[in-house]
């Protein structure tokens, strides 16, 4: 019998010492997969998927889930670090950052809870 556990990105979910590309490669690695091997899955080029992995490309919200699935990782633990890289990236030049996220997420819960705003 063979257990389907989801392999937890780290102990701590905000690993914020490591790039999503390194995640990826990391875990691809420790599953003795070959960029080609995972690319062939994805239906993406081995050049796109390397320059995901170096951080000079981007994926997309669902290549990150269909890599999750493909490397048994926690699909919404890859989606935090994904899109809140996409974020940091977004506001790492902004003097008002901190600031910007706390007002987002009072936005988010604002807009959660009145959905026909």
């Amino acid at each position: 019998m063979t257990t389907n556990v989801k392999y937890k990105i780290s102990n701590d979910i905000m690993n914020v010492k490591k790039t999503i590309g390194e995640i990826l490669r990391e875990r691809r690695e420790e599953k003795g997969l070959f960029l080609r091997q995972v690319s062939a899955l994805l239906e993406m080029d081995t050049a796109i998927l390397s320059k995901v992995e170096r951080g000079t490309r981007k994926a997309t919200k669902e290549q990150i889930i269909k890599l999750a699935e493909i490397l048994e990782l926690d699909k919404d633990e890859l989606l935090i670090q994904y899109l809140s890289e996409k974020i940091a990236y977004e506001l790492m030049d902004e003097d008002v950052a901190t600031k910007t996220l706390k007002v987002a997420e009072q936005k988010v819960k604002y807009l959660k809870s009145n959905p026909n705003k």
